[in-house]
């Protein structure tokens, strides 16, 4: 049988690799918050996206060109972050009327829109669920009432690794072909020049290069403090 102090040791080797694993992952991945939180900011490509139709009309005429007319669409001026909502079949947008990069944003939560329903509503329980069973975690770890410790770690990490895969997939995949339904939907629209669609174009590849890694690496970052707050319980009660 496992002595406690050796539970204890294993839970403390567990949180000094999640922290390596953390700041190790933050410099690879050149994970920059500031950088993140500005990465949208270009006056010259905002006054360009200026003579393009409001956010609800830019998002009825991606909805008309992908064949997926029936989402409901809302506009939310106190949002900081758009985002498509499965089980309601709603899109959200929030107040980027002055960012460039709503063009880019709406056609990528359009485009969650026709993603596998299947793989949206798994997301969204899923997504519930994988919070709900941290939380019991840490309060039966805290209460000292959760036998098996490690075993229930090991547990949530098998359900951090399916919460990651779908997340992951779902965000890469309405990032990556954004750029191009927006392109196509500049180009339809004839309101910018050749040139000035390539600007703007060019603006969604830095994002869509900064924010990918960067959004994959924050999804990986909550999952591993998860990890470490964890196994501090782990070896504190």
């Amino acid at each position: 049988m496992i002595s406690e102090g050796v539970i204890v040791m294993e839970f403390v080797i567990i949180a000094i690799v999640t922290v390596i694993a953390i700041i190790v992952l933050a410099y690879i991945f050149d994970y920059n918050r500031k950088e993140l939180k500005h990465i949208g900011e270009n006056e010259e490509l905002d006054k360009l996206a200026k003579a393009y139709p409001s956010n609800m009309e830019m998002c009825k005429e991606y909805l008309k060109r992908i064949k997926n007319e029936k989402v409901k669409i809302e506009e939310n001026e106190g949002a900081e972050a758009s985002l498509y909502i499965a089980v309601t079949d709603k899109i959200l947008i929030a107040n980027i009327q002055k960012s460039f990069t709503r063009i880019q944003t709406i056609a990528h939560e359009c485009l969650h829109s026709i993603q596998s329903r299947k793989l949206l509503l798994f997301n969204f329980i899923f997504s519930n669920i994988f919070l709900i069973c941290f939380l019991m975690i840490c309060a039966l770890m805290i209460f000292k009432v959760l036998p098996y410790k490690l075993m229930f770690l090991a547990v949530f990490l098998i359900l951090s690794m399916i919460y990651y895969m779908v997340r992951v997939f779902l965000e890469n995949d309405a990032m990556i072909k954004a750029r191009f339904l927006a392109k196509e939907y500049m180009e339809e629209k004839k309101i910018s020049s050749p040139e000035e669609i390539e600007k703007l174009v060019a603006g969604f590849d830095y994002m869509n290069a900064v924010g990918i890694k960067c959004i994959n690496y924050h999804f990986f970052m909550g999952i591993m403090v998860k990890v470490f707050i964890i196994a501090v319980l782990g070896f504190v009660f």
